[in-house]
């Protein structure tokens, strides 16, 4: 495939690479991993900031780097958004955006730069130095100054890291606009989940320098590929459990757990036996109506007792203990629990949905090199 963008970069040191990055035109990636998972070098080897040992960069079918070619930053078309902006404190908005377009003719870059001012909502305020904007316009002139050079590629390194949360949404919502009229390969560094999932197509999961797992944003949350992948995504009700039996003939997997025979969706790749490890969205765990038991919730019924039971406005968070060092998390209606009585101490039965329990890999233990949601 030549068109959009990419990579794959391999080294051991100083920060450790094996990661590999596809991101195709109008498609929106994010890099997601904790603070050290090599996310900003990833940045750096597109940008041609940093020359990693090994690997390949390509954009729209032209060769940046493969260990004999290595293009200079000026060279590679590449628009890049840093945290911290890095604007020209002494020059205008407009002179800023206008200094990134050298490539245009003299007698056209106001006027280019006007419309780049314009397309992030900046009109009217291009006279204006940085220290006269707020940090959410700071990063509006920024986002021009990229797309000032006619980039192949968007690079943006947690863009929004620096502004309020009222912004941050604000500037969401204008790059979730933008791509729309910029077909170009964005990549966004985060390590917010909720941004990852608002505003990506693609998501790729990283640590220390690894590529773990590619795929849609709701995909990876849903089923992540190991253990370890779960834990990085910080997901509730992740548990060790053994494969008791397979039932293809159902598609049915059952789990010995905590005392529990659990069903599971069918995991074909495992054997009866193994042990395995499995995750359940809060969403797919169900509270037991103490007056009125429904159907459904005879699937994988679990008793045991209220641990916590958090009041958070509309939602209430509850936990509940079914076993020494095992808890099950879930959020209902703040009505819902009032209706039930909920306290800590109480007994309570939930139903884990069969569809929603994902049996994944112990210990983060891969079979290649990156697993795809």
């Amino acid at each position: 495939m030549s068109d959009g963008l990419h990579a794959r970069l391999e080294q051991e040191a100083p920060i450790p690479l094996a990661a590999e990055l596809h991101c195709a035109p109008g498609e929106l990636a994010a890099l997601v991993g904790p603070s050290g998972s090599g996310k900003t070098t990833i940045l750096r080897c597109i940008a041609g900031l940093h020359r990693p040992r090994a690997g390949e960069v390509r954009c729209n079918g032209a060769l940046w780097y493969d260990g004999s070619v290595d293009l200079p930053p000026q060279r590679r078309s590449v628009g890049l958004v840093f945290q911290s902006y890095a604007l020209f404190p002494h020059l205008s908005a407009l002179g800023n955006v206008m200094l990134a377009a050298g490539h245009v003719a003299p007698g056209q870059r106001e006027a280019k730069g006007r419309a780049l001012l314009e397309l992030v909502n900046l009109a009217g305020l291009e006279e204006r130095r940085p220290a006269q904007l707020s940090g959410g316009q700071q990063q509006r002139v920024a986002l021009a100054r990229a797309l000032a050079r006619d980039p192949e590629a968007l690079l943006l390194d947690e863009p929004f890291a620096a502004v309020d949360r009222v912004t941050r949404r604000k500037l969401q919502r204008e790059l979730a606009l933008l791509r729309e009229r910029v077909r170009i390969p964005i990549v966004l560094v985060t390590h917010d989940l909720d941004e990852a999932r608002l505003l990506a197509d693609s998501m790729t999961i990283l640590h220390h320098g690894k590529t773990l797992q590619r795929g849609a944003p709701e995909e990876i949350l849903a089923r992540p590929c190991s253990a370890e992948v779960a834990r990085l995504l910080d997901l509730g009700n992740l548990f060790e459990a053994v494969v008791r039996e397979q039932r293809p003939e159902s598609n049915r997997t059952l789990l010995e757990w905590a005392g529990f025979t659990l069903e599971a969706k069918h995991a074909p790749g495992f054997s009866p036996g193994e042990s395995v490890s499995w995750v359940v969205a809060p969403e797919y765990v169900i509270l037991h109506r103490r007056d009125r038991p429904s159907q459904g919730e005879r699937e994988n019924p679990v008793r045991g007792v209220v641990q916590e039971c958090v009041s958070m406005g509309e939602t209430t968070s509850v936990s509940i203990r079914v076993a020494a060092q095992q808890s099950i998390a879930m959020n209902i209606a703040t009505h819902h629990a009032r209706r039930n009585q909920l306290a800590a101490g109480m007994e309570a039965t939930v139903t884990l949905l069969a569809e929603g329990i994902h049996i994944m890999q112990r210990d983060g233990a891969q079979r290649g090199h990156a697993a795809r949601a």
